[in-house]
């Protein structure tokens, strides 16, 4: 879990860069997540998100087929820690390509705008600090 916090705390996150997979003519967006369930753990989405909000006031989680499970639990434990509210959900249907078939495949897309709540701010800083006081404990 530690490395998952540290490997969101320096992340890096630069501008341009390719076309997001299944964004089509949108391209990359900035605060887009497009989640996987089998690249990275839950709390490696919950924590990026978080961090993605800070940066631009607002995320969009985005899946496709059996990842959705994962974006909308996501996005439920931000709401329920009082961190995000939801602003918007789309579902649709993308055709994608499978190398064994001749012809495309359809699957399913989510696509969840969250915002950061009034107390949003005052939650994260609670939080560095119940961090630092922790790791302070452990030094000592």
């Amino acid at each position: 879990m530690d490395e998952v916090i540290e490997a969101v705390n320096n992340l890096s996150i630069s501008g341009g860069g390719a076309a997001a997979a299944g964004g089509g003519a949108e391209g990359h967006k900035k605060n887009r997540i497009q989640v996987s369930n089998t690249k990275k753990p839950l709390f490696f989405y919950v924590n990026l998100a978080k961090r993605y909000m800070q940066l631009h006031n607002e995320v969009e989680l985005s899946a496709l087929g059996m990842a959705i499970a994962t974006v909308v639990t996501v996005a439920e434990i931000l709401k329920n820690n009082g961190l995000a509210v939801e602003k918007k959900i789309m579902t649709s249907t993308v055709d994608v390509k499978d190398e064994t078939r001749s012809r495309p495949i359809q699957k399913a897309k989510i696509e969840i705008l969250l915002g950061k709540t009034e107390k949003f701010d005052e939650l994260m800083a609670a939080a560095a600090e119940e961090r630092e006081a922790a790791e302070a404990e452990e030094q000592s």
